[in-house]
């Protein structure tokens, strides 16, 4: 089941390194970059939902197996793609295919286990989202590197075949049909049409709207994302209250505690995506390092979030059993302000990246301990019947926020480095980044702590008490 998970994430990071050599080979635009890059990650978030409801209608690990087949066409379309029109279109379609084989992986985590062993699987899940995406920059540096055939930064998508198609021999063996798909539902087409139109009219003019010097376009599209959201929240309400099936229950964004933990998941990967982005251009084109020694580098971070993630149990049990979330954001803050204190003082200078090894530990140190208990303190507590639902909705948060953060991040990055495009450059263009960054972080602090005190005054009727509160 993880193998799918794992692929999807792995493809929205593993093209960081790639990116300037990309850039060259395809004589490719810095917007063009942020599409390959945000364009997938928006397809994904757009598809998610749709692609849990399609699970309901015909059975979970048919949807898984077709999600897999499609993906594994798309990342082969990828890495033949002649020109950076056509690389862009693929990755939408290999987003679309992630957004089908994903919601699967939660669904039928949710019902293939029961009790702590569903804790661990969920446990299991996040693990699997945080070393495929750090665990990404070094296979990619690796590959072009390795530059098999002389594909270079192709192989980065090729490399997902022949792994696509022995996880499509594998599937029908070990997964079983763990869902069945129900007659009595049908197929939103209404709500995929504003969900995706709704998520474009975000996405693409803070990507294409700074490089293009925000045309009129790009802000009548930002200001139609708000009516358009607003008129899916209104479909969804009349088609629940006619009886029809919703692409998302109105009682879960009721749930102001599944609210909130979407907000925080929001401001997270607000955060995550977007800092692989900028670090692994400032490696390569800011300080000249390879695709290999970039990826090497970004090891000291995969280090740092394996080492808190297998630990977790662990952390949890010394803060009374409640993973310690808001603690996490906030190293995770503290080692983004070290960052940026170390590229401020060390510009263009080899001792940056001496520096940067420790403090990228201590970031992925931050990012483990609130990337691997995430999902399951944001599903806990739902009634079972919006258990998948509720998983669809997750991940299409979390591709979403990937997708804004590195249109975000963008912005910040590119309008900074305008200035200059030297290595005195990048490195101002990476320290505006980061305080961004950082500022995620004490996002994700605060709004975990107002997902602690909900929780604690529906389970109690009153006033959290100290402790809780404080984790």
């Amino acid at each position: 089941m993880l193998s799918g998970t794992f692929l999807v994430v792995l493809d929205f990071f593993i093209v960081n390194v790639a990116l300037p050599s990309m850039q060259h080979d395809l004589q490719a635009s810095a917007g063009t970059l942020q599409l390959v890059v945000a364009g997938y990650g928006l397809a994904t978030a757009a598809g998610l939902v749709t692609g849990g409801r399609l699970g309901d209608l015909f059975g979970r690990r048919r949807m898984f197996m077709l999600g897999l087949l499609l993906f594994t066409l798309a990342s082969a379309a990828c890495g033949v793609a002649p020109n950076a029109g056509l690389l862009v279109a693929a990755r939408l379609l290999q987003g679309l295919a992630g957004a089908l084989l994903q919601p699967q992986v939660l669904a039928m985590i949710g019902l293939a286990y029961a009790g702590e062993d569903r804790t661990r699987a969920f446990a299991a899940y996040g693990l699997t989202l945080g070393l495929a995406a750090t665990l990404g920059q070094l296979v990619g540096g690796a590959l072009i590197h390795a530059d098999l055939a002389g594909l270079g930064w192709r192989s980065c998508f090729l490399i997902n075949v022949p792994i696509g198609l022995l996880a499509l021999v594998l599937a029908p063996r070990v997964v079983p049909p763990l869902a069945q798909g129900r007659g009595d539902s049908r197929l939103d087409l209404a709500g995929m049409a504003l969900v995706a139109a709704g998520s474009v009219a975000v996405v693409l003019p803070l990507v294409e709207g700074r490089q293009q010097g925000w045309p009129l376009w790009s802000w009548l599209c930002l200001a139609a994302a708000v009516p358009l959201w607003g008129l899916f929240a209104g479909q969804q309400r009349r088609l629940a209250a006619r009886g029809g099936a919703p692409l998302v229950a109105p009682v879960l964004l009721a749930n102001r505690r599944f609210v909130t933990g979407l907000l925080t998941t929001l401001a997270f990967y607000a955060g995550n995506a977007s800092f692989y982005f900028v670090l692994a251009l400032y490696l390569q084109q800011g300080m000249g390092l390879g695709a290999l020694h970039s990826g090497i580098v970004f090891t000291a971070l995969a280090v740092g979030f394996f080492a808190t993630s297998m630990a977790g149990a662990r952390i949890a049990r010394r803060f009374g059993g409640t993973p310690p979330i808001a603690l996490g954001a906030l190293v995770l803050a503290a080692g983004h302000a070290l960052q940026c204190a170390n590229v401020a003082g060390w510009p263009g200078h080899t001792h940056v990246v001496a520096w940067m090894v420790p403090l990228l530990f201590v970031q992925g140190a931050g990012l483990g301990m609130v990337m691997a208990p995430l999902v399951s303190t944001v599903l806990a507590g739902l009634p079972p019947q919006h258990a998948g639902v509720a998983s669809g909705v997750l991940s299409m948060v979390q591709q979403a926020g990937n997708a804004l953060g590195v249109a975000l991040v963008g912005i910040l990055f590119y309008g900074q480095l305008g200035h200059g495009g030297d290595a005195a450059g990048y490195a101002s263009a990476l320290g505006v980044a980061l305080l961004y960054l950082m500022g995620t972080a004490l996002l994700v602090a605060v709004l975990h702590r107002t997902g602690v005190r909900q929780r604690q005054v529906a389970a109690g009727g009153g006033k959290p008490d100290s402790a809780e509160a404080t984790r």
